[in-house]
């Protein structure tokens, strides 16, 4: 028989615990809801756009009464319970109805909190947290003209904002010096201040309140220095308090909320409790990521898992308030201990502050452009060492660029046609769409549902933009660490670890001793396990060729029309007439649409059907070519100019390094794709300085670079250091190599990874300590020689995977031969 499961609280934790528990476990329970709101589950966060007017009710609804009825879930709306009887399992609303339960969450919210002075409880006092309190405003903006808000946070400036787009008169009424003082400092909360005054918005600082005025209804408010101001309707906008009334009265262990421990279980064992009423390690959270969060938890063990625990949350806040884009995270005050640096573009409404303790981020502030927002938070987060990019941190993300979006309310200027991630050709209207049609509020959300920023990772502080430009409010926070995806609560560093400290060799055997949550993980995290297994282990693990990306699997690039493109290697962009002369019997025998030289100087033969692949390989490797890996997360090309042997500026002879480079890392598994280039000069005609290591010769030796990425995205490389040998230059080359692809996460390209670490950490690894150099360039030699075997000759000439290369119908019918 299934279990009774019972939810107080119809809001948005609560309904995602049922979302989760329905995800892993939907027939474990009969499942009963009470809500004290006459609605499905709506989107707090949006209640500002209805009450501005650019929303309706039903626009904001997460899950109407249809959900729950297709899901076979009892909803009782419009009942508020007053009672839980814990030794009878039994909760009792108000008008009578009960529900017995086996298990019961508690999600009661939280109230807002009314200053109490005389007055406070006339007619015309309202909250701002529920439908019912916007309908009171909309209808008191129809009749009056005059309303007072007390309260400067964001729920006070969002009300005013909405009052005064009903055409009301707002005084915003605020007991602190600045705006916003939990999110803002000092500065940013004056500019935000005179951008709302711009606006007609008025405010009254260092007010605190003595009375509300009025007999029957509310007439003004009178202040602790005699002042009064007129009022017809008085939103109070104060702050927030965990609801535990019900808890407490039930006799459920609270303090500042309901006590929870990390399963949100609380003190009674069949009583769950999850979102703002919550207190979790002495911590209340109000932003949805955390209480998500939780949900998730809380389901977790509900469907009796048991592997699931909440940590808590290291939170940034990400806003919009009014149409101004705002971040906060960390102290961003600072204190005696800490400096400041700081920018500030009054003429643009730009603001940011960065404080650094010892080189490492404790806070920030941004106003206007909050773009790297979510990079400065994983600085602070990561604790990372800033001294190598400190002259041009805040400029922001220099790797990533902004494909020409910068600058404040870059979201909001977009048009719903306007691309956003070119990796997925997904664009900001498909963004929109997806977040308030499905009740989206995280990255990972918009990430899973339309692809956004899920790849190069480039769009990501765009996306964020969109979000908090599309909700209005507060989004999200950011969880302390980043899950590698949905199958674990594990991050890639604990994978890592995990893989390297336990000796495990194949994706079975981590899935088993990480407790995955899925029997077979998913297209994100196999792909990932198998790199990081054969990048610690190559002589030990099994390559899975299907836990590869398609491009891997077939090992040539599919094209938008279905046949691929064939690269052959082309050591360091050197040719001869009969490598010339083979790929042109290639192309003309197997009538190859295009052909096409590279920028990474080579030869591409475009559209070559699937079937033809292995015929084409087979010639190719007869004539002496090897892959060229162009479509793998593996070494590409080493791109080089002619140096010494022809050019009169060449120093050295860049041709013959890039080719003993190319010669010795070929083949090489990486997180990512990985280019290398040898300039024979300064004047760096190969492009040195924007790959993933870069040689730039000079009279006494080699300049080696790291960490440049070109493409879309232009990051220029960090000088790693000057080597004066060939060897010397290759064997720093293979160590960086090898610490690349042991410490960074899969689908990391160099260029982030670098300014994760940081320089410094990599100098200190490879330039700094000889013998970890040494033994960084054995590992990397010892794992080259279990890769370096041509796999288009391995398939063209000794039949591996041949199944793969065949037509569906042939292989049937070879089957039943």
């Amino acid at each position: 028989m299934k279990q009774k499961l019972v939810l107080i609280g119809n809001g948005m934790a609560g309904v995602r615990t049922l979302e989760e528990l329905l995800k892993v476990d939907a027939d474990k329970y009969t499942i009963t809801v009470f809500g004290a709101e006459p609605y499905g589950n709506y989107n707090r966060i949006l209640l500002s756009p209805v009450l501005a007017g650019e929303k309706t009710v039903n626009d904001i609804m997460l899950n109407d009464e249809q959900w729950y009825a297709d899901n076979g879930i009892t909803l009782h709306k419009g009942k508020k319970v007053i009672d839980i009887d814990r030794r009878g399992r039994k909760v009792f609303a108000s008008d009578g109805t009960t529900a017995e339960y086996d298990r019961l969450i508690l999600a009661t919210g939280s109230n807002p909190f009314i200053i109490p002075v005389p007055g406070s409880n006339l007619h015309g006092v309202v909250s701002f947290r529920d439908i019912h309190d916007v309908d009171t405003m909309l209808a008191a903006s129809r009749e009056f003209k005059n309303a007072v808000v007390i309260g400067g946070g964001l729920l006070g400036l969002e009300a005013a904002n909405g009052l005064m787009r009903q055409g009301m008169n707002v005084s915003v009424v605020h007991l602190p010096p600045t705006l916003m003082e939990r999110q803002l400092d000092t500065e940013a909360g004056r500019m935000l201040q005179k951008s709302l005054e711009d606006r007609g918005m008025k405010f009254l600082m260092n007010a605190d309140t003595q009375a509300i005025l009025g007999t029957d209804k509310v007439t003004g408010v009178r202040f602790k220095d005699g002042s009064e101001v007129a009022a017809d309707i008085v939103v109070m906008a104060v702050g927030i308090r965990p609801n535990i009334e019900l808890a407490k009265k039930a006799g459920i262990y609270c303090e500042r909320g309901i006590v929870v421990d990390d399963t949100m279980l609380t003190y009674d064992p069949r009583v769950y409790a999850v979102g703002e009423c919550v207190q979790h390690r002495g911590q209340a959270y109000g932003l949805v990521a955390p209480l998500f969060e939780q949900a998730r938890v809380c389901a977790n063990h509900l469907a009796q898992l048991g592997y699931s625990r909440y940590l808590g949350s290291v939170t940034s806040t990400k806003l919009k308030v009014t149409g101004i884009d705002l971040f906060s995270a960390g102290n961003f005050i600072g204190d005696d201990s800490t400096e400041n640096i700081i920018m500030k573009d009054v003429a643009r409404g730009v603001y940011k502050k960065i404080v650094l303790k010892n080189n490492r981020i404790q806070g920030a502030v941004l106003y206007g452009d909050t773009v790297d927002g979510a990079w400065y938070f994983q600085l602070l987060r990561d604790n990372t060492d800033i001294s190598d990019i400190r002259d041009h941190l805040m400029f922001g993300q220099s790797h990533l660029g902004d494909s020409g979006h910068s600058g404040k309310n870059a979201a909001a200027a977009m048009s719903d046609a306007m691309e956003v991630c070119g990796c997925n050709g997904v664009c900001k209207g498909d963004i929109v769409t997806a977040i308030t049609k499905k009740g989206l509020f995280t990255l990972e959300d918009v990430r899973a549902h339309t692809k956004a920023s899920s790849s190069c990772g480039s769009c990501t502080g765009l996306v964020e933009q969109i979000l908090a430009s599309t909700l209005g409010g507060d989004y999200s926070a950011a969880p302390a660490a980043t899950p590698l995806c949905k199958c674990t609560d594990f991050t890639h560093d604990e994978v890592q670890k995990a893989i390297q400290a336990q000796k495990l060799i194949s994706i079975r055997q981590t899935m088993d001793y990480l407790e995955w949550k899925t029997p077979d993980g998913c297209a994100k995290c196999r792909p990932a396990l198998n790199y990081y297994l054969i990048a610690y282990w190559p002589g030990e693990a099994r390559d899975d060729p299907q836990s590869r990306f398609i491009n891997e699997r077939a090992h040539a690039n599919i094209q938008k029309d279905g046949t691929y493109s064939v690269i052959p290697r082309m050591w360091g962009g050197v040719t001869t007439p009969a490598e010339l002369r083979a790929i042109a019997d290639v192309a003309e025998k197997y009538q190859v649409p295009t052909v096409k030289v590279t920028g990474g100087q080579r030869i591409d033969l475009l559209g070559v059907k699937k079937e033809q692949l292995v015929s084409v390989w087979a010639d190719l490797s007869k004539a002496g070519f090897v892959s060229g890996h162009a479509y793998g997360k593996a070494l590409r090309t080493v791109k080089t100019c002619v140096g010494s042997e022809w050019c009169r500026f060449g120093t050295q002879d860049s041709t013959g390094l890039g080719i003993r480079l190319e010669e010795v890392t070929w083949g090489s598994w990486m997180p990512h794709k990985f280019k290398m280039a040898v300039s024979g000069c300064p004047r760096n005609c190969a492009e040195a300085t924007i790959k993933d290591f870069g040689v730039v010769c000079v009279d006494s030796g080699y300049e080696l670079h790291v960490g440049g990425n070109g493409g879309v995205k232009v990051r220029a490389t960090d000088l790693l250091c000057k080597v004066s040998t060939e060897k010397q230059a290759i064997e720093y080359c293979c160590a960086f190599i090898q610490l690349y692809r042991e410490h960074a996460h899969y689908l990391e390209r160099t260029a982030p990874w670098i300014e994760r670490v940081g320089l410094t950490y990599v100098k200190q690894q490879i330039v700094d300590d000889a013998q970890n150099r040494a033994r960084l360039y054995e590992r990397f030699l010892h794992s080259q020689q279990f890769v370096q075997k041509d796999p288009w000759a391995e398939r063209a000439l000794g039949g591996i995977e041949a199944h793969e290369f065949k037509p569906l119908k042939q292989v049937v019918q070879d089957q039943i031969v």
